[in-house]
């Protein structure tokens, strides 16, 4: 009887604490936005990433042309006017010198509500695997947005430094 009296003491405390508890409630969904598009400028090779592209049998001068499709999607935080991004950047470089150099980058980063932005993440190219690191701001019109970004790509063999821009509209 002694130890059915302890017992109950005991849960009489902890369901007593347990009520005493506010209720955490989740956080509210986050929106997210879709602010994929295409993208187009030039990237600048290190004199060590054309020589590293040369002995893989492809020929290139130090500047490149790039076209490409940026996948984009943008996560709303209330409040803060900061949002976190997530991107894939697939180009073609070299086009302008009869070339096809694929590049892909899965960038990771952050947005203010006055567009500027930076980015980081994994790069592979025919030069190698890097680390890119991309900054810049984009500029809105209404629902058109105008990226303007700059990234670099320091690797083993050398460093790319490309500026890109193009456009997208806000959808859902």
């Amino acid at each position: 009887m002694r130890h059915a009296v302890i017992v109950f003491m005991w849960v009489a405390v902890l369901a007593g604490a347990a009520s005493a508890q506010d209720v955490i409630q989740p956080p509210p969904f986050t929106k997210t936005v879709n602010l994929s598009g295409p993208r187009f400028g030039m990237t600048a090779l290190s004199s060590g990433v054309v020589d590293e592209l040369q002995k893989r049998d492809i020929e290139v001068g130090p500047n490149i042309s790039q076209f490409g499709w940026q996948f984009e999607k943008q996560f709303y935080s209330r409040g803060s006017g900061v949002a976190a991004v997530n991107e894939w950047v697939v180009l073609l470089g070299g086009l302008d010198q009869g070339v096809v150099l694929p590049s892909v980058s899965w960038l990771v980063g952050l947005r203010t509500r006055d567009g500027a932005e930076f980015g980081i993440g994994p790069n592979i190219t025919p030069a190698g695997v890097a680390l890119a690191l991309a900054g810049g701001v984009t500029f809105r019109a209404g629902n058109l947005n105008v990226p303007m970004n700059v990234a670099v790509v320091p690797s083993r063999s050398g460093t790319r430094i490309s500026v890109l821009t193009g456009f997208n509209m806000r959808r859902r």
